[in-house]
């Protein structure tokens, strides 16, 4: 009988874990939000992932629960794990990409490079902060922020008021950085653990726009550096699945960690076609406890360029048969979203042997896409 994975979140994640499923011959499951997600392929189920008995009725015949998202509720997630469910990340884990403010005093904990912080309840805590570190900060909200969304550079109090009536907030050290980096790990429960390459990332609107694989001008040091934070987050905070940890490099050549993701991460997309074993692949592995894959790359570089917005004017789909006759090395992935602008609606990866044509390559595939 087919080991079933059950995956909470029916957006692009789970849509691209779908494949990796058939291929390992899992019977895989998915609660959507609303007909009609990414992931309608393998929605078995329809509701919010925030009702308990919603999600307890879901999971009551599959093997594993796993996450397209981390925002399913501690309560919801405890309760699963006291019902006897195989939760992956458990709770315990998944705390610390939920709420940034326990995720900076546990890595802290840990002794992981960060940028300086503090919690501010109030304006004059804040104040306070900014005037010890330059009169300018980066203030998050510490629940429910992605994509650029809950962060604001400020220089003064009054530009997080509206804020400060949800409750405490994070501020951070407006780090002074070279590029963004991503290191990935996949860890299963018997404690397993392989990384793939650190990659650069490209940000654009405080969204990743691009990626490099593996980081280009990356020291030996640097990238062991960087493989040796996310084996000891990966370990330190318990974590089961893939775990991306997005870095600062500062202009003096150190890493800093700035936020951690629990599950297949934009950064890791280039390894549908560019690594041994997928991101995607790789978390079902690790959450079922199989033997994890190899990360090796296939080529020595990989890029991915995202899909933002679409055309207003038309359909991806009608934007296809151009794309895939004037680049036919490019692999295009659609997420089934309708266009809307700034939203993440696919992506294409290349792979080659001179970084240059590659990077061309996917930004001319992926501009078939835009008007």
């Amino acid at each position: 009988m087919a080991l079933k994975v059950g995956i909470v979140g029916g957006g692009q994640l789970a849509r691209m874990m779908i494949a990796p499923a058939v291929e390992l011959g899992l019977d895989v499951r998915v609660l959507a939000e609303e007909h009609g997600m990414s992931a309608s392929l393998a929605a078995t189920a329809t509701g919010d992932y925030r009702d308990l008995e919603t999600v307890r009725a879901f999971a009551k015949d599959v093997d594993v629960v796993t996450f397209d998202h981390e925002h399913v509720p501690q309560e919801v997630l405890r309760a699963l794990v006291a019902d006897g469910v195989a939760v992956h990340p458990g709770p315990d884990a998944l705390q610390f990409a939920q709420d940034k403010l326990r995720m900076r005093a546990r890595l802290a904990e840990l002794g992981a490079p960060q940028p300086e912080w503090a919690a501010v309840s109030d304006a004059a805590q804040l104040q306070a902060f900014l005037d010890a570190n330059g009169g300018r900060a980066v203030v998050k909200t510490p629940r429910g922020g992605y994509d650029g969304k809950g962060v604001r550079v400020v220089s003064s109090p009054e530009e997080v008021a509206d804020w400060f009536e949800t409750g405490t907030l994070l501020a951070e050290e407006l780090v002074d950085f070279s590029r963004e980096l991503a290191q990935q790990v996949a860890r299963r429960p018997s404690g397993e653990l392989v990384v793939y390459p650190v990659v650069e990332t490209v940000q654009r609107g405080g969204v990743c726009a691009e990626v490099i694989a593996p980081a280009p001008h990356g020291a030996a040091r640097l990238v062991e550096v960087a493989a040796e934070i996310g084996r000891s987050i990966a370990e330190g905070l318990g974590v089961t699945g893939m775990l991306a940890v997005e870095l600062f490099e500062t202009t003096d050549e150190r890493l800093v960690v700035n936020e951690l993701a629990m599950r297949p991460h934009n950064s890791g997309h280039w390894s549908q076609d560019g690594a041994v074993t997928s991101q995607f692949e790789q978390h079902l592995r690790a959450v079922l406890d199989l033997p994890l894959g190899d990360t090796s790359p296939r080529q020595p570089w990989a890029v991915m360029v995202n899909i933002l917005g679409g055309p207003a004017t038309d359909s991806l789909e009608s934007r296809l048969p151009g794309a895939l006759a004037a680049h036919p090395a490019a692999k295009v992935h659609t997420y089934g979203k309708a266009p809307r602008p700034g939203r993440k609606v696919g992506h294409v990866n290349t792979t080659g042997e001179d970084l240059d044509a590659t990077v061309y390559e996917a930004r001319a595939a992926a501009a078939f896409f835009a008007d």
